[in-house]
């Protein structure tokens, strides 16, 4: 507040939500000036609100001006308020303001300080000169500090574990915290930790924040609430229930089922009225308390229209990645792809907090039908990302799901979707088993498709200690995709198989499947599986001697994965480019891709990364 002071003459204006401990911060920084650089102090409390020609009134009549010749109308008290404050230099806190309309005529015009709290942004004020400092929630330290002075620094270190507790429950709000601290400070052998569990209940947290009538958490933040118009209200509430911390407009207008433009110009008088707090451009969120009380305005119905919205949007992200790959979800059935696939990694990474949070709000509520199908819908953005405990959990969640449905071939299609996690992993006996597993449902079902793309897991599973075996899973697979017609199916076999040709040292052989396979991939246009296949068809080239032809074959990969937005593959095709400029004693090069993959798969948190910093390490024995 002292830089802001100093930067500009406007009023400084002190946001944030009810509760946050504006009033007490703006009383604490005036009555900390030195009082004899002013001729004195105004103060006027606007919520209610007080009409700007009652507040005129009682500041012209404390500075003297007789009652009797203070005027009716509001114009020309304003006026008068001008010509009185003239050359004075005043000390005025204009608390709770509702909005810069009621404000500004109760701006001096003297040169003193004016500070202004509100709930709402009062953008308005700007034309004023006005300067802005958002009071946000307090750190967990600040927090403890407050309980401190409340209930005294022997009872806190008595219990710092209770008392760190209580803050974050409180959600750092001095007002929540005073609640607390004022019961705890009248209770004096009530132990910290009863708090902590009296607050443990989400549900009960707000109702259990309450002290009396005139100081409660609750009632600060309904003061936010009264008087919005039902759209802002329904607004509210979309926020409140929405299953993620950080929203954006498109899902809110979804619930709600008006355009997005709508719901943004609400989204931006719901951040006016100090409800949301904006994050980033056009996203927003609530603090934890707002939250909760928002959730108690209406029924959370509106909660599935949201899921659905991400569950549609996940659909969509996943068409444009994977356009080839056949799906069973009901969802899919019409739908149309979002953008480019570099445009539906980018919303797929960027929402990534919110679809987790749909699928979980969809699992508490049984919405099994909707938690399987976005099991589905996010393999695309997994096989870019490879957050492999992430998806674990998400396949175990959506298989439970789909076994409630009775839905056998959704059950089958999950299991295969672990496997391969698993298989990465090399936790091969689980891979085996949700192969196996996912092979019986499939024939129970007749879903060959299901029965091929488990034999196809199974051979990922066996691949590292049963060769053999997994030529034979792999060709299995594409013996049953060739009948089925799926022509992308049968290049994915191809490539395996020159995998596994290529690590037996039939070069030969693998460098056949594996342009087989670039070929189909290319024809197809799925850059991604093109680029693999090429890639691996490079490691071949080397292995054959063919140095430059490899490095040229795997720069045009790494450009493809670059423009695509895939950190994975990108990292995997460095990786192979850092072998291939090592094998033609091109140091300098290998340890740029390979410095380059490792630090992507870091990134992912890939076991990979060590396998890459071997590498360079092996160049360069003494790095640190």
């Amino acid at each position: 507040m002292d830089r802001v002071r100093a930067a500009g003459r406007g009023p400084l204006v002190l946001t944030g939500i009810g509760g946050a401990g504006k009033s007490a911060l703006a009383v604490r920084w005036l009555t900390g000036l030195r009082a004899e650089e002013f001729d004195g102090s105004l103060y006027a409390v606007l919520g209610g609100p007080a009409t700007p020609a009652d507040v005129l009134e009682w500041f012209l009549i404390s500075l003297g001006v007789p009652p009797e010749q203070v005027p009716l109308d509001e114009d020309r008290r304003a006026s008068l308020y001008r010509s009185v404050t003239a050359g004075t230099r005043l000390r005025v806190l204009l608390d709770d303001a509702v909005s810069a309309r009621q404000v500004r005529p109760l701006l001096p015009a003297g040169d003193g300080v004016v500070v202004v709290t509100s709930r709402a942004l009062l953008s308005g004020l700007a034309l004023d000169g006005a300067q802005w400092v958002h009071v946000g929630p307090l750190g967990a330290a600040d927090s403890v500090r407050l309980l401190e002075s409340v209930v005294g620094r022997d009872r806190v270190t008595a219990e710092p574990g209770a008392a760190e507790a209580l803050g974050r429950l409180c959600g750092g709000l001095p007002l929540a915290l005073s609640v607390v601290g004022a019961r705890l400070a009248t209770r004096a052998r009530r132990p910290l930790e009863w708090e902590v569990d009296n607050l443990g209940s989400e549900q009960e947290r707000l109702a259990a924040l309450a002290l009396s009538d005139d100081l409660s958490v609750g009632a600060a933040l309904d003061l936010s609430v009264r008087g919005l118009t039902e759209p802002l209200r329904e607004a509210y509430l979309l926020c409140a229930w929405h299953p993620g911390r950080v929203f954006g407009a498109p899902v809110l207008a979804a619930g709600a089922g008006v355009a997005e433009a709508a719901m943004a110009a609400r989204l931006e008088e719901l951040r006016e009225a100090g409800l949301v707090m904006e994050v980033a451009d056009e996203r927003y969120t609530l603090h934890d308390l707002v939250r909760l009380h928002g959730r108690g305005w209406g029924d959370p119905a509106v909660v599935r229209d949201m899921v659905e919205w991400y569950l549609a949007r996940s659909i969509a992200a996943d068409l444009a990645v994977h356009p080839l790959r056949p799906r069973i979800g009901p969802g899919f059935t019409g739908a149309r792809a979002l953008g480019s696939a570099q445009e539906a990694l980018a919303w797929a990474e960027s929402e990534r907090a919110n679809v987790r949070a749909a699928v979980d709000a969809a699992a508490e509520r049984g919405w099994d039908d909707l938690v399987w199908q976005f099991c589905e819908a996010l393999w695309g953005r997994f096989l870019h990302t490879r957050r492999y405990a992430e998806w674990i959990d998400l396949q175990r969640v959506g298989i439970r799901s789909a076994q409630r449905c009775g839905d056998v071939r959704a059950e089958g299609r999950l299991r295969n979707q672990l496997a391969y996690a698993y298989s990465q992993l090399g936790e091969v006996d689980s891979a085996a088993e949700e192969s196996g597993r996912a092979m019986e449902l499939a024939r129970s079902c007749a879903d060959g498709l299901g029965e091929a793309s488990a034999w196809e897991q199974l051979g990922l599973a066996v691949r590292g200690a049963d060769p053999g075996r997994a030529l034979h899973c792999f060709r299995h697979s594409r013996d049953l995709n060739a009948r089925l017609g799926r022509t992308r199916a049968v290049a994915l076999c191809r490539r395996r198989i020159g995998e596994v040709l290529a690590d037996q040292g039939d070069l030969g052989g693998a460098a056949e499947e594996l342009t087989a396979a670039a070929a189909a991939m290319a024809e197809l246009r799925d850059p991604t599986q093109h680029a693999r296949s090429v890639a691996l068809l490079a490691r071949v080239e080397l292995r054959k001697g063919d140095g430059d032809r490899a490095r040229r074959v795997l720069a045009d990969a790494v450009a493809a994965m670059r423009e695509l937005g895939s950190p994975y593959y990108t990292a995997e095709i460095l990786a192979a480019l850092g072998d291939a400029a090592h094998h033609d004693g091109d140091g300098v090069a290998a340890v740029s891709a390979w410095t380059e993959a490792a630090e992507l798969y870091e990134s992912l948190d890939d076991a990979k990364a060590s396998t890459v910093r071997a590498r360079i390490d092996g160049v360069h024995p003494h790095r640190t």
